[in-house]
C-alpha cells in the first residue's frame, strides 16, 4: 500500500508520503532514511528522507520521526530534537533500547516497508 494521492485529484508532496510511511512503523520498531526513500520510489533519497523528517513537527497528523535511524541504527537525527536526549528517550519510552546513541537489536527491530506493507 503506497501513498497515493489524498482525494484521487489533488497530488502529494514527498514528505507527505514519507510522513504517511513513518507513521505506519509501528511503537518499538524503527526504519531507516534510507529504506523509506527506496519503498517511495527515490532510491537515491534517502537525505530527503531526513529533511521530511525536519518538517515533521509541521504535518496536520503527528509523526514518529524518532522511529526513522540511519542505516546503522544510528540516531543521527538526535541534534534536531529539542534536547540531544529526546530521540533516545522516545524509543526507549516505546521499549527500544539504545546505547551510545545507536539502537540495540537494530536488525531485530529492523522495519521494511516493501516487506511489512506488501
Amino acid at each position: 500500500m503506497k501513498p497515493t494521492a489524498s482525494n484521487g485529484s489533488e497530488p502529494r508532496n514527498f514528505f507527505q508520503d514519507v510522513h504517511e510511511v513513518v507513521r505506519l512503523i509501528p511503537p518499538g520498531r524503527v526504519s531507516t532514511y534510507g529504506t523509506i526513500a527506496h519503498y517511495l520510489g527515490a532510491r537515491h533519497g534517502a537525505r530527503t528522507v531526513g529533511y521530511a523528517m525536519l518538517a515533521a513537527h509541521t504535518a496536520e497528523q503527528y509523526v514518529p520521526a524518532h522511529r526513522v535511524v540511519n542505516r546503522l541504527g544510528h540516531l543521527t537525527g538526535r541534534l534536531h530534537y529539542t534536547s540531544p536526549t529526546a530521540m533516545q528517550e522516545a524509543l526507549e519510552a516505546e521499549g527500544v533500547r539504545v546505547e551510545e546513541d545507536r539502537v540495540l537489536d537494530f536488525a531485530k527491530l529492523f522495519w521494511d516497508p516493501a516487506v511489512e506493507l506488501a
